[in-house]
């Protein structure tokens, strides 16, 4: 009778101790080789590097602040000088247009943002920007052109000359250098529209102007003969520069431009400036790195 008695609870019994070993291992023998068997579903592996950080997400403040941007990128501009006529021709006499060409690759755009601040309009959607910074052009010349920064005291004295055409020039002169450099400090102020506010590394456009100042230009050439020369002078240069001014940014990337409203001279010559490349943002780099 207790053999029977024992039989029925090991047959009521065994399913329900098996049930609750199902929930961690199965065991099954093969030829003497005990094989176990993990029944809990695999857990996910935490996201890492780069598709963690792109999906972390930040803290919303009315007024958010970023220091130390720097854009890297070219300048440049449109030339639609007359030189047929008698301004561009008093400015510059004989020239041409193959006197301005720029070297493209060369002409580089520097500029750094000491500071921006971003004020949420609605939501953090809409957003307005603005700040203050250094926007630094270098025109790079192919030809070896000279701006006189002390022009005769005449009425539209000329100011820019073709040194190779000057008798005074040495025949062997070879110039490793020629550019303008302009100067100026700038005042962004825009509209941001971000798609992510709360991501870390948004999807955002900007646009707007830009306001800016001509503290420094100067004319640098570098010779074979007389070696590094700098002549600082305002040349002509208007020292206001209005611009429209663009941003597009895609997760760690921002791209940036530049179009100014009118010429950067205040006659002789009509040439409208403009700019663009890549901004370097350090904010990034530190989200990165709090992150991990």
């Amino acid at each position: 009778m207790k053999k029977i008695r024992f039989l029925l609870l090991t047959i009521i019994y065994a399913p329900l101790f098996a049930v609750a070993q199902d929930t961690r291992v199965d065991t099954l023998v093969i030829n003497g080789i005990t094989v176990i068997r993990d029944n809990h579903p695999p857990e996910k592996e935490p996201k890492k590097g780069f598709f963690k950080n792109i999906n972390a997400k930040r803290s919303l403040k009315k007024i958010t602040t970023e220091w130390g941007m720097v854009d890297i990128g070219m300048s440049s501009f449109v030339d639609r000088t007359d030189y047929s006529g008698a301004p561009a021709q008093a400015y510059a006499p004989g020239s041409n247009n193959q006197w301005f060409e720029t070297k493209g690759f060369k002409s580089r755009n520097i500029n750094i943002w000491i500071v921006t601040q971003r004020y949420s309009l609605v939501k953090h959607y809409l957003n307005l920007q603005y700040g203050l910074g250094l926007e630094l052009n270098n025109y790079f010349y192919k030809q070896p052109i000279r701006y006189d920064p002390n022009p005769p005291a005449v009425q539209n004295p000329p100011v820019v000359s073709m040194d190779a055409k000057a008798l005074s020039v040495p025949p062997e002169r070879i110039y490793k250098k020629d550019k303008l450099a302009a100067d100026y400090v700038a005042i962004p102020l825009l509209l941001n529209y971000n798609f992510t506010p709360d991501r870390i590394y948004p999807f955002e456009l900007s646009a707007g102007i830009s306001i800016g100042y001509l503290y420094a230009s100067r004319n640098k050439t570098i010779t074979s003969d007389e070696g590094k020369r700098k002549a600082k002078d305002a040349f002509g240069l208007n020292p206001w520069k209005l611009s429209y001014e663009g941003a597009l940014t895609l997760g760690v990337v921002t791209l940036y431009g530049s179009y100014a409203f009118k010429s950067m001279y205040k006659t002789g010559l009509d040439m409208t400036p403009y700019t663009f490349g890549i901004r370097l943002r350090p904010g990034d780099f530190f989200n990165k790195i709090e992150n991990r």
